[in-house]
């Protein structure tokens, strides 16, 4: 029994399809395989993001840092972003104890939910076979297979995001006040996990509602007025919480300057991200390298399909927007209040508004950004894959698909191409049986009978193989580090312990550039065709040192691995004080932390720049007796703050140095 499509009246515009016979069976072959592959072998990435497992590790034993997201148990500073993202890994920890799996099984079922939740909305509208396409899509984009299996805020940011388009189209379907609330609440939520990042699927939904909702116009603008409403609800409360806490009583709100969550809202975690004016970042004033890019990668509308970006999210995007707009075309002339042509909207522009706002974007961009546009991407090829196969009569619509697949091969030959040594025949095989689908979609008496099963495992082979074997690759190979990307090395990611992510590649990380004058550190290779740099070895503009990224001591953008001898040493009579240690930065802090289960100060939070705590307040903890140990070196030596290199230098200036397996200890208690 196949899927029938009820097209929707006028009277009845959310009459849903009925699903076929196999599909149960089919669900659970998509969900249990997806989750099978993100659970497979995550212990392997350790802590993954040592910044967030650290105030994971803080969450599952104070729930103050819980509450407000703190780097350490004993509150000195938050994470750069709200927490939501962080309470369910806390819970587990506290639940199962500190390890990995107890912190990445969460993020693993959060993929999971996200796939069947994507599927159960498009197949509410297109039936059994776009929903498990989508979800399939979705499962075996490498971004995703790359995200649902770490522990950045991104995992649940995607599946509210999803949420609020489920909640948006039941809304379209019924009319009635309550779905906008709901999808307020979702968006509201989103915004307690990655801040202003969720606002990119706002408009969408705004504008498919405005377009589709059954109650008049004016209706429609006070309903969303009513889930504009309940979104500052949902996120506002904390952020009234922590704004109007007494500051002398909570951690310091990290990076942010003025200890204000508003400010690192609209500032490095909000507008600064599009103009790259972005106070406290890795790169003043925004790293502009000139040359019309930046340090975090060349802008423009092909950015999505670059070296660093493409095998990460690029490979259905082409087939994505040609499907868009066919898809619309043959909803050309249903009802204003049409539920297909709705879900083509709203999926449709959030992947346009998302796409577009990541290409243009000149503050700080990372590859992994992209699995945002995942979901979008995965519903608008499952959703138009099958309206244009139920409508392959019409000549110009089988046109539009050979097309589609033509652009997936071609997408794939180019992107597989960038990693000469992995399956070097993969792109062969997809070429060859591309072309045959291509050429099978053309003629009609191939897409009949038999022979229409045959053509499409053909065309799935050619779409999906691809993105397999990046997904593949990537659930096969740990991640660990700040910055991380799925699928094999391209030479344009890396940056060796500056928070590669992936062991073993050299390169980049997320499309990184060097400003003119930079030079890569001592020993570390330059992925090919990177143009040759001026300065000394080791040296970034300003006297910046690349020193101490990875490694025993940690790094900017890798977290510390200490030794058991320097762990012994920061366990002694730890409970007698409230830090057992200090260090510049988060990442070098979150090591010890982590090896000690004990608090550690991260000095100038994430990059080392935040002015927490000052001098002075520092000189008042050690006079106290409240810190232990003081660890030299980590961060970015020369980029820390004014507080950061004070304090670092009124420690070397008034205590005694002690190295233990190459780190350097100040005892604050001699």
């Amino acid at each position: 029994m196949t899927a029938t499509i009820e097209r929707p009246s006028a009277a009845a515009p959310s009459a849903p399809v009925t699903s076929p016979r196999w599909e149960w069976a089919g669900l659970v072959v998509l969900l249990v395989g997806t989750a099978v592959a993100y659970i497979w072998g995550l212990g392997a990435s350790g802590w993954a993001n040592s910044f967030y497992s650290a105030a994971i590790q803080a969450g599952s034993v104070s729930w103050k840092a819980f509450f407000f997201g703190s780097s350490d148990a004993a509150n000195s500073i938050t994470v750069d972003k709200p927490p939501m993202s962080l309470w369910l890994m806390s819970l587990s920890v506290r639940i199962f104890g500190l390890n990995s799996w107890a912190m990445l099984v969460p993020q693993a079922l959060l993929g999971v939910a996200s796939v069947a939740l994507l599927r159960a909305t498009v197949k509410r509208r297109f039936g059994g076979a776009a929903g498990l396409l989508a979800g399939m899509v979705l499962a075996l984009t490498p971004v995703a297979a790359l995200m649902f299996r770490f522990n950045n805020p991104d995992a649940l940011l995607v599946l509210l995001m999803i949420a609020s388009v489920w909640a948006l189209l039941r809304g379209v379907e019924t009319g009635k006040t309550k779905w906008l609330l709901i999808t307020g609440m979702f968006v509201g939520f989103g915004f307690l996990t990655k801040q202003l990042q969720v606002m990119l699927v706002v408009q969408p939904l705004a504008l498919t509602y405005l377009i589709a909702g059954p109650p008049k116009f004016p209706t429609r603008v006070l309903q969303l007025f009513g889930a504009l409403g309940a979104l500052i609800v949902s996120a506002g409360w904390w952020i009234l919480i922590v704004e109007f806490w007494p500051a002398s009583s909570r951690p310091w709100v990290g990076g942010s300057q003025n200890n204000s969550i508003l400010e690192l809202t609209l500032g490095y975690n909000g507008f600064g991200r599009l103009s790259g004016d972005e106070t406290g970042s890795v790169t003043p004033g925004g790293g502009g390298a000139g040359g019309g890019g930046s340090m975090w990668g060349e802008t423009g509308i092909f950015r999505m399909f670059d070296a660093s970006q493409g095998g990460q999210i690029a490979w259905f995007i082409p087939a994505a927007l040609i499907l868009l707009v066919a898809g619309l075309v043959l909803c050309g002339r249903a009802p204003r209040t049409d539920g297909q042509r709705a879900s083509l909207i709203v999926w449709g522009s959030w992947l346009l508004v998302t796409g577009l706002t990541f290409s243009f974007m000149a503050g700080i961009f990372h590859s992994y950004y992209t699995v945002a546009l995942s979901p979008a991407v995965a519903a608008v090829v499952g959703i138009g894959s099958v309206v244009l196969w139920r409508r392959r009569d019409a000549y110009w619509v089988r046109i539009a698909m050979a097309v589609a697949v033509a652009s997936t091969v071609a997408m794939a030959w180019v992107l597989l191409g960038r990693s000469e040594s992995f399956v070097p025949w993969l792109k062969w095989a997809i070429l060859v049986v591309g072309v045959l689908a291509v050429v099978a979609l053309l003629i009609p008496a191939l897409t009949r009978g038999r022979l229409a099963a045959v053509s499409i495992l053909a065309v799935m082979f050619a779409g999906l193989a691809g993105p397999t074997a990046y997904a593949v690759d990537t659930i096969g190979t740990p991640h660990t580090g700040s910055i991380v990307s799925a699928g094999p090395n391209t030479g344009m990611r890396g940056f060796g312990g500056m928070g590669e992510g992936r062991r073993g590649q050299g390169g980049l990380p997320g499309g990184m550039q060097l400003p003119a004058g930079v030079q890569l550190p001592a020993g570390m290779q330059p992925p090919a065709g990177f143009p040759g740099q001026a300065g000394s070895p080791g040296q970034m503009p300003g006297g910046v040192e690349m020193g101490g990224m990875g490694g025993g001591m940690g790094g900017l953008l890798e977290g510390s691995e200490p030794t058991t001898a320097i762990t012994e040493m920061l366990e002694q009579d730890a409970s007698s004080y409230t830090w057992v240690a200090a260090a510049i930065g988060a990442n070098t802090a979150a090591g010890y932390q982590l090896a000690t289960e004990d608090p550690v100060m991260p000095v100038g939070g994430f990059n080392g720049t935040d002015p927490s705590p000052t001098l002075e307040e520092f000189q008042h903890y050690v006079a106290d007796g409240r810190i232990h140990f003081f660890v030299g070196g980590g961060g970015m030596r020369g980029m820390e703050s004014g507080s950061s290199a004070a304090i670092s230098a009124w420690v070397t200036d008034n205590f005694t140095a002690t190295t233990i397996d190459n780190v350097t200890l100040y005892d604050l208690t001699q």
